[in-house]
């Protein structure tokens, strides 16, 4: 018999250029029981995880394909933190959390199943950590093991023995039991059923960070960020009017940017009650304003279309820019303005497509008029959304962006193109040295609508709103607690860095994290009140996000 810890030491040897032969050599080794499992809800359930075990440990395997490698920092130091920053300062979740919380998940499922089985993880991802060295110690004191910087890791499968005869299986066969166990049942009430819908919502929920305007007022975010994608945005324009869900699903569409390479665009579909969405946004009093405007003169003008027909329509051009910073609620406007221009008429379908540099520029001369064309027939009969536009106009005069650019134009200027509106967006001062660069740019997008900074009373009106998504009410001391940490954090911010909305938005997904345990791990039986109350005690610290200092020459 093998040496018990033989599997994990084994596993922790590996580098980026072994672990894959050691993989396909457990397939074949008669102690180790091997399985692959396409995602292990609720945190992995679009990864590939493999499933090692002998007889006193398991080693789970993610596979992270995450379609980028530019570079993160882990700031972490004594614990795995939810949220990691990227390149360009970007929130996004941490791959070593969701899957230390998968190692937490299978270990309670083998615990209750009468099996004390130690569960290591082990992380391979695309992602470049540019301190995983210094966090290395850090990560296997909590069992886990990550190998970065990898490519291309979706086209690549290792084998597994999936032995029924082995004794190991056993254990997997308990992992995957998503049967809630006896003894925690029986700490709660009749009301049981009920969080347990709540947890699982949150819990099965994404933060999305690559989509940060979308944080600041989302009413379903749970729907809208449902693992349940579509594949392709045909149903935008069958979806039937007397559909009882008022928002828009997130689907997927896909484009080839050439014959070896596809990349993923997300739709966002038309929402009903599109205007009293806009009317509930905190803050944005000028951005309405400036939105009613807009489709007065579109109402005005089908309305003289129908009475004098024989007189000059005026003309409304619907192509717009977005100035703002990081969670100020561009994404969650693009999506109202489609649906408002659909409701007057203006568009045949009001989705919206987001794209963004990645989703043009391919590896392939020419990829960027092939992903032109697809992308504008997913977005005909709503709006095409351009997020950072000023990266396409690199420095480089060969810079392919300029390419992208120059195909915009000619889409703008194209009069078959009338079902369709253009919004491009991001940071002002780029956005405005691009349009100035370009005067055709600037001539084609009339119309500007400038996203302020929400001020802390603003931040606390969003907080409100979120919670109650949830059904939840905070303790008087607790609201307390609350306001004083945002207070002291929205005094430190730095402009550069701050997510506006984004960051209340992350901030509630940990109280939200710290809530669920809480209720889990209480010795008393729980009600109806206590599952909806936050206290004092579920407040978690609030750290706001410093610029990294430039260094260079």
């Amino acid at each position: 018999m093998m040496n018990e810890n033989r599997l994990i030491d084994d596993f922790w040897k590996q580098t980026k250029t072994t672990i894959w032969k050691h993989m396909d050599a457990m397939a074949v080794n008669y102690a180790v029981y091997s399985n692959h499992l396409r995602g292990f809800a609720p945190f992995l359930t679009d990864k590939d995880v493999y499933i090692y075990a002998n007889t006193k440990n398991v080693v789970v395997v993610c596979v992270d394909s995450c379609g980028h490698s530019d570079e993160q920092i882990y700031e972490e130091s004594e614990q795995v933190d939810m949220l990691i920053y990227s390149s360009g300062f970007e929130l996004r979740e941490s791959m070593v959390w969701k899957l230390l919380e998968t190692t937490h998940i299978i270990k309670n499922r083998l615990t209750n199943s009468g099996y004390d089985i130690e569960v290591y993880g082990v992380l391979l991802t695309e992602a470049s950590i540019t301190n995983a060295d210094d966090l290395e110690d850090m990560w296997e004191e909590h069992k886990i093991k990550v190998i970065e910087n990898f490519s291309s890791l979706k086209h690549r499968w290792a084998a597994v023995n999936n032995d029924e005869d082995n004794d190991a299986k056993k254990y997997f066969d308990a992992l995957i039991d998503e049967k809630r166990d006896e003894k925690r049942e029986s700490l709660f009430s009749d009301n049981d059923d009920e969080f347990e819908e709540l947890l699982k919502g949150f819990m099965g929920a994404k933060l999305a960070p690559d989509d940060d305007d979308n944080l600041e007022y989302d009413s379903e975010k749970d729907e809208e960020e449902s693992d349940d994608v579509e594949e392709a945005p045909d149903d935008v324009e069958e979806k039937p009017d007397n559909n009882e869900d008022d928002t828009p699903t997130v689907s997927s569409g896909e484009i080839e940017q050439n014959d070896t390479h596809s990349v993923k665009v997300q739709i966002l579909h038309p929402i009903k009650n599109a205007r009293k969405e806009l009317d509930r946004l905190v803050g944005c009093r000028d951005i309405k304003r400036r939105m009613d405007e807009l489709l007065s003169l579109t109402r005005y003008n089908n309305m003289k279309r129908e009475m004098c027909p024989e007189s000059k329509q005026h003309e409304v051009s619907l192509h717009s820019v977005f100035f703002g910073r990081p969670g100020t609620g561009k994404t969650t406007v693009c999506k109202i303005f489609g649906s408002l221009l659909h409701d007057v008429g203006a568009l045949s379908k009001g989705h919206v497509v987001v794209c963004d540099r990645s989703t043009f520029i391919g590896t392939l001369w020419g990829d960027e008029e092939r992903a032109m064309r697809q992308v504008v027939d997913l977005a005909r009969g709503g709006v095409l959304m351009l997020d950072e536009a000023y990266l396409l106009n690199g420095q480089n005069t060969n810079d392919p962006g300029k390419m992208v650019i120059q195909l915009l134009m000619n889409l703008l200027a194209d009069e078959k193109q009338r079902d369709l509106a253009v919004v491009i967006c991001g940071y002002k001062e780029p956005m405005m040295k691009l349009l100035e660069m370009n005067p055709g740019l600037h001539s084609r997008f009339p119309n500007r609508f400038e996203f302020a900074d929400f001020s802390f009373e603003e931040l606390l009106d969003i907080t409100q709103q979120r919670i109650r998504e949830y059904d939840y009410h905070f303790t008087r001391s607790a609201w307390e607690k609350y306001k004083l940490m945002l207070q002291e954090a929205y005094a430190q911010r730095d402009p550069m860095t701050w997510g506006n909305a984004r960051f209340i938005a992350n901030q509630l997904d940990r109280i939200y994290l710290q809530h669920a345990r809480r209720c889990v791990n209480h010795s008393k039986k729980m009600d109806r009140q206590h599952l909806q109350t936050l206290t004092p005690a579920d407040i978690m610290p609030m750290e706001v996000q410093k610029r990294r200092p430039h260094v260079g020459f």
